[in-house]
């Protein structure tokens, strides 16, 4: 347990001493209007207390992945608690973070029209087609997670078609919508039962006296059941996503950035919602790790039920907290999808919108966007969750990888610390292009073959970063 508490200790520093270090470097200034300020529309340009603008940050990234990711990252073992601290600390929120002050400093710009002022327009081009596609998958993966969970709470008459149905209906008005009527009054309510399963989970967890695995030298490991078709490098950096580092939390970022009211915000709306991530992820792997009595049975767990997540946090929801505390602890992971579903859908339409230059004003204008997204993103529901999940991940990461670069760009640019990006732009470039070479779902090549030409695609970002900016 002594590494868990020093983990949650790591973050929270990190959020009080990193994060005022990168703020000071972005120069977040509380004399500048935001756009919330100058832009306000009623619709999506508009001015949120703090506290809601947080809330609404973090339910909106804390989707399936820091949960169904951190319960399967922990078939790797301890190792993953330093992906989680580590990577959301020196990544996540720093990606997090500038994604949204960039946009502030953009006028609210969705993602694709910030990577295109830094890496052009072709970069902008790709990032628009492939930032829709990323968030209609999204929209689509956290249809069916959420419908998974409802159908195992109700009665068998309601079955897992009718639950699609209901959050997919739901996804439609949330889209549509203003973000103060339907987003900004029920997130709170969403928020107190992602906290009461994290808080009662861990401390149930506690209480009954089950043991964390401790990180040391000797078991700083491979624990996987397959270790060879699943190394850590690059295979657990993809699945352990939202908890760590996550590009569709950059798609979320520009939606408060048009809501908060000042620069100083951002510290504690962006940087801080990754970090609460953080946390909930490693409240997770932690669990995950513990409650079966050891990672070697939570391996064989997941392999008996072929991977399902799902199986996994029903478990230990109803043992640990009873019928009623479980069912509550479920809502809190339905509502964690259900948070981000809904505004994956409603980026979307921002980011056409925006390509476009379409004014989301008059309803109609709204609904010719969307009606196309949702046609396809109710098709998606209909092919397998594990396949749809896969390319979700590397999608996902990938995505970050772009972003990263994008703000190194940036911050040469302005001639600031571009270090604090470049660094986890590089090891996010070597992730997911060896991931990309490596896994089944990519080209299938052997382990040398794809950490070479990752390694090689990484030195050559690196290059073209450094001849770019020298000009």
């Amino acid at each position: 347990m002594v590494t868990f508490f020093i983990s949650i200790a790591l973050l929270i520093l990190g959020y009080i001493l990193y994060g005022k270090l990168v703020e000071r470097i972005f120069g977040a200034d509380s004399s500048r209007e935001t756009p919330a300020m100058t832009m306000t529309d009623g619709v999506d340009y508009l001015p949120l207390p703090k506290w809601k603008t947080f809330l609404i940050q973090f339910l909106n990234i804390a989707g399936l992945g820091p949960i169904f990711g951190a319960v399967a990252g922990a078939m790797w073992g301890p190792v993953a608690f330093l992906w989680i601290v580590f990577g959301a600390i020196f990544g996540g929120a720093v990606h997090d973070y500038f994604s949204g002050m960039l946009s502030v400093k953009h006028k609210g710009l969705s993602i694709p029209e910030i990577v295109g002022i830094y890496l052009g327009f072709g970069a902008k081009q790709f990032m628009r087609g492939f930032t829709v596609i990323l968030m209609v998958i999204v929209g689509a993966v956290f249809i069916m997670g959420p419908a998974k969970i409802l159908e195992s709470l109700t009665p068998e008459s309601l079955t897992m078609n009718f639950w699609v149905w209901v959050v997919f209906i739901y996804y439609v008005l949330a889209t549509l919508l203003p973000i103060d009527k339907i987003i900004g009054r029920i997130y709170p309510v969403f928020g107190f039962a992602l906290l009461f399963m994290a808080v009662g989970l861990i401390s149930a967890l506690f209480v009954k006296g089950y043991h964390i695995p401790e990180l040391t030298m000797a078991n700083l490991t491979n624990f996987h059941d397959q270790p060879e078709k699943f190394p850590i490098f690059p295979m657990m950096f993809i699945t352990i996503a939202c908890g760590a580092i996550s590009g569709f939390h950059s798609t979320q970022a520009p939606l408060m950035a048009r809501c908060i009211t000042n620069e100083k915000q951002g510290r504690g709306v962006f940087y801080g919602a990754m970090i609460t991530e953080g946390i909930v992820a490693l409240i997770w792997a932690a669990i995950g790790m513990a409650f079966y009595s050891g990672v070697g049975p939570l391996n064989e767990i997941m392999v008996a039920n072929k991977g399902n997540a799902a199986y996994v946090v029903n478990e230990i929801s109803n043992s640990l907290l009873g019928k009623v505390g479980g069912a509550l602890a479920l809502l809190g992971v339905v509502a964690a999808p259900i948070t981000s579903g809904d505004t994956a859908f409603r980026s979307a339409r921002l980011i056409v919108a925006d390509f476009l230059n379409f004014k989301q004003g008059p309803i109609k204008n709204r609904l010719i966007i969307c009606l196309p997204l949702f046609v396809v993103g109710y098709l998606l529901t209909q092919i397998d969750f594990s396949i749809i999940w896969r390319y979700m991940a590397w999608s996902n990461q990938t995505l970050a990888m772009v972003v990263l670069w994008a703000i190194t760009v940036y911050l040469a640019q302005e001639k600031k610390l571009y270090w604090i990006t470049l660094l986890p732009a590089l090891f996010m470039t070597a992730v997911t292009t060896s991931y990309l070479l490596f896994a089944p779902e990519g080209f299938g090549l052997s382990f040398p073959i794809s950490m070479s030409l990752g390694l090689i695609a990484t030195l050559g970002a690196g290059i073209l970063f450094f001849v770019k900016v020298s000009r």
